[in-house]
């Protein structure tokens, strides 16, 4: 009885010392290690990333998950039990390799990603490694650029402002430069800010320029350049969009004419674009039916011109007629030329011919009065000279 009560207390000494004794988890986690090498990787959205983490073998029974971010608000990407989650084993069949592949990546999964190894205990899995983190950072290309202008045509010699937009891109830096026929000009700085997402922005470029004449070939292009592009994206506005020079409008009024020919007023539209116009012509107020007029034509310089002629018959009726063109230009104020028709009394053109003037001369009743006056005197002077012949 003696020496089984003397046992007792080695028996329980033994029992305590089991008892703080590490467990066959503690044993297999001694010397386990988890590596996540990457601290930074970046990736241009659309295109995919890999993230790396291994860990040494004979670790503690219990999963290995990628979580993004840490926290309460943390979000899991690899989880070896749902094959639902969009990151993806590289080496499916490795206990060691949990190296992960993410593929069309979006500027909204940027972030810090984290390799955890958990261990299973009663109440579930606990944190029991976790890597350093890997912070991806998306890089987003900017949108092919858009460029608009005012939104009723311009004349020349005055301003108009132009706008260039392009959206979508990450990081902020981005630079914009514009050229008139690849001349560069003057701009305001661009406007970024941020896009729908806190990931992304939206950039606003304008720029202001004084139209010309000659600027209907003319044209502005945008050039967007920024980290994620290898060359620049580029669109261009024909200024031929917006410009209206109007037409220079000129009617040369015909001399007097003679009775009952026929005399043509003709109507010069000159120097004008866009090439819409009409043309009316008006007697004394009234609408003419002139038929159809033929089109614009087209300049080297691309303005366009037009004639337009209209035929009347000199009768005496219409003698002291005002014949008007009036042109309508994209839809802008009546341009107006006026001519008078003259009709000769006489029903003959004046002329400067010296026959014409000596049938004028001819029919002047004065002339008719002259004629016998100038026969007396002559003969008044041959009577007085015969009588000093005599003498």
């Amino acid at each position: 009885m003696a020496a089984v009560t003397q046992a007792l207390p080695l028996a329980c000494l033994l029992l305590l010392l089991l008892g703080s004794a590490p467990g066959i988890d503690a044993q297999a986690g001694q010397g386990f290690q988890l590596q996540q090498p990457q601290k930074e990787v970046s990736v241009i959205a659309g295109e995919k990333v890999t993230l790396s983490c291994t860990v040494t073998a004979g670790g503690p029974l219990g999963p290995v998950k990628w979580l993004k971010g840490w926290g309460s608000g943390s979000e899991t990407i690899y989880d070896q039990k749902d094959p639902s989650s969009w990151g993806k084993r590289v080496v499916y069949e490795s206990n060691t390799d949990f190296t992960i592949l993410i593929r069309d990546v979006e500027p909204k999964k940027a972030g810090t990603y984290y390799c955890v190894k958990f261990r299973k205990i009663a109440t579930g899995d606990e944190l029991y490694r976790r890597g350093n983190g890997t912070e991806v950072v998306v890089q987003a290309r900017p949108s092919n650029p858009t460029v608009s202008g005012p939104s009723d045509r311009v004349e020349p010699g005055k301003m108009a402002s132009f706008t260039c937009k392009s959206g979508g891109f990450f990081p902020s830096d981005i630079s914009v430069k514009w050229f008139k026929d690849r001349t560069p000009i003057q701009s305001q700085m661009p406007s970024v800010t941020p896009g729908p997402s806190k990931f992304t922005y939206n950039m606003s470029s304008t720029v202001t320029v004084t139209l010309q004449k000659d600027d209907i070939r003319s044209e502005l292009t945008c050039q967007v350049r920024h980290t994620t592009l290898t060359a620049p994206l580029m669109r261009s506005y024909h200024l031929s969009q917006i410009l209206r020079v109007p037409p220079k409008v000129v009617l040369e009024p015909p001399g007097p004419v003679g009775l009952n020919e026929t005399v043509s007023f003709t109507c010069d539209v000159q120097g004008f674009y866009p090439g819409s116009v009409t043309v009316t012509w008006l007697e004394n107020g009234k609408e003419m039916n002139t038929g159809s007029t033929p089109g614009p034509i087209e300049t080297p310089e691309g303005l366009f011109e037009l004639r337009s002629t209209v035929s009347v018959q000199a009768v005496p009726e219409k003698n002291g007629s005002v014949f008007t063109c009036r042109v309508l230009h994209e839809g802008q104020e009546l341009l107006s030329r006026n001519a008078t028709l003259w009709v000769a009394a006489s029903g003959q053109k004046e002329s400067n011919s010296p026959y014409t003037n000596g049938a004028h001369l001819l029919s002047s009743p004065g002339l008719w009065l002259c004629m016998p006056l100038e026969k007396a005197i002559l003969g008044l002077v041959l009577f007085f000279l015969f009588k000093r012949w005599q003498a």
